[in-house]
């Protein structure tokens, strides 16, 4: 788990760099980087969506997923988790909630996670996972000048995905195969479109109750090749 730790450093890292950033910029400077964010986001899910080979999977995975998730109320779930966290360490950023979850999803949903995570998990030198984290270091010093401490803590959801996709890798990988990975990529990259639109304020999506649609699509696509 050497790649993930590594990643979770950077990100940990790029978060007290935002944190420093955020502490010296005016709000419209805040603003116009989240603006930024959101717009990277828009462009990598876009690019990501439009790899599946087969939409009627990807709608129907989404859609599942979506009835899924409101049902058992992730996002309420992890929010009041958030919240909790805010209160144990006297936290006052309004935003410490999104904080943690807006960059954990943006991190954990894409290729890179599954590919680098079984890269290492199976043996090999985790060479994804330490490009993936030069990146997300990067994203994230945005993410936190503009969001606050909370992207640090981040972290914590990136280890337990990452740690336990690296961890299974090798019962996983026959059901990986590429095609899935493929579409796997497109469902995820419709959940960053959700997110980048969260992060321009054009409209509020629950995405957090979307991420069942990263199982069923796997699920839909290994049995109905």
């Amino acid at each position: 788990m050497v790649g993930t730790l590594i990643n979770a450093a950077a990100v940990a890292a790029g978060g007290l760099v935002g944190l420093m950033i955020h502490s010296k910029l005016p709000e419209r400077f805040m603003k116009i980087i989240f603006q930024a964010a959101g717009l990277f986001t828009l462009t990598i899910g876009m690019a990501s969506a439009l790899k599946t080979g087969n939409f009627l999977i990807a709608g129907l995975s989404l859609l599942l997923g979506a009835v899924t998730g409101e049902l058992i109320h992730i996002e309420a779930k992890l929010e009041k988790t958030g919240e909790s966290l805010k209160k144990l360490i006297k936290s006052d950023n309004a935003r410490f909630s999104e904080g943690i979850v807006t960059p954990f999803l943006l991190f954990c949903i894409g290729p890179m996670t599954i590919l680098g995570c079984f890269e290492e998990g199976l043996g090999n030198p985790p060479n994804l996972l330490l490009i993936k984290s030069m990146l997300d270091g990067f994203v994230s010093i945005s993410f936190a000048a503009a969001l606050g401490v909370g992207v640090i803590f981040s972290i914590i959801p990136l280890l337990i995905v990452q740690g336990g996709l690296t961890l299974a890798a090798a019962s996983l990988q026959n059901i990986f195969t590429d095609a899935v990975i493929t579409e796997v990529t497109a469902v995820g990259g419709l959940l960053l479109l959700a997110l980048g639109i969260n992060l321009l304020d054009i409209k509020k999506i629950k995405v957090a109750n979307l991420l069942p649609a990263m199982v069923f699509v796997v699920v839909i696509k290994y049995f109905f090749p």
